[in-house]
């Protein structure tokens, strides 16, 4: 088993229609507005750009993120990752109710030395600082939905 290879899933309920859901989450560089958690996103072109993230534990990753696929009639989203990450990440934006159901897949290896250094010691907590930061995410963008503009 490579310990430094992840699969993360989350899925969000989201209060409004998936195309306003699929156009909030589809301007990366207005996610460090709701997102706590990313702490930047620089644009290199119309389809890449540099990101940060930072959740609980005291480390950043940087990576770049390149748009593999922008499909709004599917509702999908996806990005290849290279840098501190490499891999990809995929937002699927589905009706569900009167609202969204937004899924998040992502499949990643971790390349920043520190993390690989603990991987196997650190892997349960590296998964619990994901979980915390997608949570984040999920209220920052509910109160961005509602109006808002930070994380509640």
């Amino acid at each position: 088993m490579d310990w430094s290879h992840y699969r993360f899933r989350s899925l969000w309920a989201l209060p409004a229609p998936p195309t306003t859901v699929y156009d909030v989450l589809a301007r990366a560089e207005d996610y460090p507005r709701w997102w706590p958690q990313v702490r930047a996103v620089h644009r290199i072109d119309d389809s890449s750009g540099v990101i940060t993230i930072r959740s609980v534990l005291p480390y950043d990753m940087t990576f770049t993120a390149r748009e593999v696929r922008r499909d709004r009639a599917a509702g999908v989203l996806e990005i290849a990752m290279s840098g501190d990450i490499d891999g990809w990440a995929c937002w699927t934006v589905t009706p569900r109710g009167s609202g969204s159901l937004a899924r998040y897949d992502q499949v990643v290896d971790v390349n920043k030395p520190l993390l690989r250094r603990f991987a196997v010691v650190g892997r349960p907590v590296f998964r619990a600082n994901h979980r915390l930061m997608m949570r984040a995410g999920r209220r920052g963008l509910v109160a961005h939905l509602a109006g808002g503009c930070q994380a509640v």
